[in-house]
């Protein structure tokens, strides 16, 4: 790595225009070509980028989340992870901060990564914060033996609307206290371990039915209703010394006198309330800037970064103007405005370099993960004595999910053929139902024969249903009538060996929903 230290001497030497280059941390993938890994080292030399944030490949990125591009796979991934992070620390004048998106583990980003639960989960684990704690250790552990410093989580948004298309499984819920007490305890977690956090997404994601990596989304509550609620948990954090915010692409009218501007770009947000009215004087980041919500209004290159950083932001995250974004930035901002945040982003560098560990390893999530799945596991409807009952019938077990990504939708049907043969008349039916996605899009991959399938089965018969998913994919099913419905939220092997012991009645559920369903 590079022998310059992050001091009060170095930061004192740094020119106006590599001042101007720490503000930005541009995207980086570990699945690019050596041309495109070329391409970054040069712009990290050329412009002395201060940051850079991790994602697994320009198809999965951000505005591509949603599958329309292929996704390639790689068995060694964190290995080239690693290598990559030294790559282009040896490319850097100054250290770079090494950020990542890491709400359940670094395998949100990067395959083949240990894999913790997703907050839904965690909110559904009653009165146990320590294993929230536990879980923000061990992210951070991971984050450390890759050589990032920085994880962009969590998310403390407050989920009350069932048909938010890109918040609701990263939700701790949709109590204000419960979320806030569960965010401290992953925070307190991760940064024992010295990993940076960053709270998200400023002001507020939860009561949104746009999903702002492809539009904008508009919460139209008053001010005094988001101070009550959606501000709530951002406001505790600040108190207990959160490191930074991660500012979301929203339009909340209440809080500007501009309510087409985002809230990302937005001076009366970022400077008036969260940093004048709120306390806050840590560092401000950007959410990704390539997201549609800001991105395809403002075309002009360079244009959009100064915006975010006149706003208040100090990190431009995923920024795609490298060199148009700091010349306008040059042209247009006070010199106090610029020293302003580069103290703020140096001393948070400051901080990350004073816990970097090379030799650490990995970390084995089965036990934790084990711990989680029996205080999580929630009886939805129905009762013990129902499941007990069930157990002595003649019944069949119906299990529905995907074998393999590539299973076309003719063996789908194909094999719920076969199933609705195997259902002999006077069966009941044990159903072990797993989404094929986590996100609501397109009925969260459920075919329309399948929901009806199972409602038909759920109607006509005594069913018990075992649900390994988003909890919010249960609205397209008629649970209220089954003989009992228990939510296991993960497909993990140890949430499915939990899930077995507590229908053969080995164990107790504990779990409580963290959001209504409607």
């Amino acid at each position: 790595m590079n022998k310059i230290m992050l001091t009060q001497e170095t930061l004192d030497q740094l020119t106006t225009t590599e001042k101007v280059g720490q503000l930005f941390m541009p995207a980086a993938f570990i699945n690019d070509t050596e041309d495109e890994i070329r391409d970054l080292e040069n712009l990290i030399a050329n412009y002395h980028i201060g940051g850079l944030c991790f994602f697994h490949s320009r198809a999965s990125a951000a505005t591509n989340f949603e599958g329309k591009k292929k996704i390639a796979h790689n068995a060694h991934s964190f290995e080239v992870l690693k290598q990559l992070i030294n790559r282009y620390q040896q490319a850097a004048k100054y250290p770079l901060l090494i950020a990542i998106d890491a709400e359940w583990g670094l395998a949100m980003r990067i395959e083949n990564t240990p894999q913790y639960p997703y907050a839904i989960t965690l909110g559904a684990n009653t009165d146990n914060l320590d294993l929230v704690f536990e879980v923000g250790k061990q992210i951070a552990k991971d984050c450390k033996a890759a050589g990032i410093h920085w994880n962009l989580s969590p998310v403390v948004d407050i989920n009350t609307n069932p048909n938010n298309p890109v918040i609701g499984y990263r939700s701790f819920g949709e109590n204000k206290d419960h979320v806030t007490s569960l965010a401290t305890a992953y925070v307190n977690g991760t940064q024992s371990e010295g990993i940076l956090t960053s709270i998200k997404h400023f002001p507020g994601h939860g009561d949104t039915a746009t999903d702002s990596h492809l539009g904008l989304p508009v919460i139209d509550k008053t001010k005094a209703e988001l101070l009550e609620n959606e501000l709530y948990p951002f406001q505790q954090l600040i108190k207990n010394g959160v490191n930074s915010i991660m500012v979301g692409h929203l339009s909340v009218p209440a809080l500007t006198a501009d309510r087409s501007l985002p809230s990302s770009i937005n001076k009366d947000i970022i400077t008036g309330i969260l940093r004048n009215e709120m306390g806050f004087d840590g560092v401000v980041i950007s959410d990704a800037l390539n997201m549609h919500a800001v991105s395809k209004n403002y075309p002009t290159p360079g244009q959009l970064e100064w915006l975010a950083f006149n706003a208040g932001n100090d990190v431009l995250c995923f920024a795609e103007h490298i060199k148009e974004g700091i010349d306008m930035i040059l042209k247009n901002a006070s010199i106090a405005q610029i020293n302003k945040s580069l103290e703020r982003i140096w001393k948070l560098k400051t901080k990350a370099f004073q816990n970097t560990d090379p030799n650490i390893e990995l970390t084995n999530p089965s036990s934790l993960n084990r711990k989680i799945a029996e205080r999580s596991l929630t009886l939805q409807v129905g009762t013990t004595k129902a499941i007990e009952n069930f157990r002595q019938t003649n019944h069949c077990t119906i299990t529905i999910k995907r074998y393999s990504a590539d299973q076309s939708e003719k063996e789908i049907l194909a094999s719920l053929k076969e199933m609705q043969s195997d259902v002999a008349d006077e069966t009941d039916a044990l159903i072990l139902l797993t989404p094929p996605q986590i996100k609501p899009t397109n009925n969260f991959g459920f075919l329309k024969e399948e929901i009806e399938f199972i409602n038909r089965l759920i109607e006509t018969k005594n069913v018990v249903l075992y649900h390994f998913g988003n909890p919010y994919a249960l609205k397209f099913f008629d649970i209220d009538k089954t003989k009992a419905t228990v939510i296991v939220y993960q497909n993990f092997k140890e949430f499915q060996d939990v899930a077995t012991a507590h229908f053969l009645g080995t164990i107790e559920a504990h779990g409580r929903l963290p959001v209504a369903l409607n």
